[in-house]
């Protein structure tokens, strides 16, 4: 079921989301060849909770750790570990803060050092993906031009978007109603309705579009082909002639 946010609640997502903001502000300053991944995760929860605010991701349905750290060909939910960074790889750093009842979500890939030409142009353009996804969010229009916009952008430039994941709706949930694809057709889809919260978030590959999963932990989705991906997101609130983004400064 799809809900309408009220002013008090809108405020209260903004608030966590800017607990978000800051924690991925916070957590750049920190990415350098040699840390791991757990480094980030601890310094993640310390800096959340020290805001009165707690990790949404910790222990949701059974994830062990504070936020998602995946590394080049990984995708999404990577968990923390002793894992360290090495120059020129990249890591998308997914993070949920839940303040006061309500979620944020918000995701960004990060370069570790100097990074490949390559991998420049797929973190510049996934984050130009989020912008024109972003875009195309406004009372009245439909959610599958979101996802078009987006799709189109990544065919122009060689990239592919992955389908089995998706954005959705943030709240009293961390994962709410309606589902936000990154692909699809416009004027197809649910209409977006003023107060309406939603997390876009492409997750863009340099190679094909196909995945998998890694058996050991059942949680990390990585590219099939092992070409790198990235990931940006913002969760944002419907407004009568566009939105506002929750999850910014």
């Amino acid at each position: 079921m799809i809900t309408i946010k009220n002013e008090e609640e809108i405020n209260k997502i903004k608030e966590a989301g800017h607990i978000n903001y800051l924690t991925h502000e916070y957590l750049k300053t920190l990415i350098v060849p040699g840390i791991t991944t757990d480094y980030l995760d601890k310094e993640a929860e310390k800096f959340i909770r020290s805001h009165g605010a707690v990790p949404s991701f910790l222990n949701y349905n059974g994830f062990p750790k504070s936020i998602c750290t995946s590394i080049n060909d990984e995708i999404v939910h990577g968990i923390p570990s002793e894992r360290k960074l090495h120059e020129g790889d990249i890591i998308s750093i997914d993070i949920g803060v839940l303040k006061d009842g309500y979620h944020s979500d918000a995701a960004r890939t990060y370069p570790v050092g100097k990074i490949s030409k390559q991998d420049e142009e797929l973190i510049f353009h996934t984050k130009e993906m989020l912008k024109i996804g972003l875009s195309e969010v406004k009372k009245g229009a439909f959610i599958g031009n979101i996802g078009a916009t987006i799709s189109a952008y990544a065919k122009k430039h060689k990239l592919s978007v992955v389908r089995e994941l998706v954005g959705h709706g943030v709240g009293k949930n961390l994962h709410e109603d309606p589902d936000v694809p990154n692909y699809g057709k416009y004027n197809t889809g649910k209409i977006l309705k003023t107060g309406m919260v939603i997390a876009v978030e492409p997750m863009i590959n340099s190679g094909t579009r196909n995945i998998c999963q890694y058996e050991d932990d059942n949680w990390t989705i990585l590219t099939r082909d092992h070409k790198n991906s990235a990931h940006f997101e913002h969760t944002v609130v419907v407004t009568d002639d566009g939105y506002r983004i929750l999850t910014g400064e």
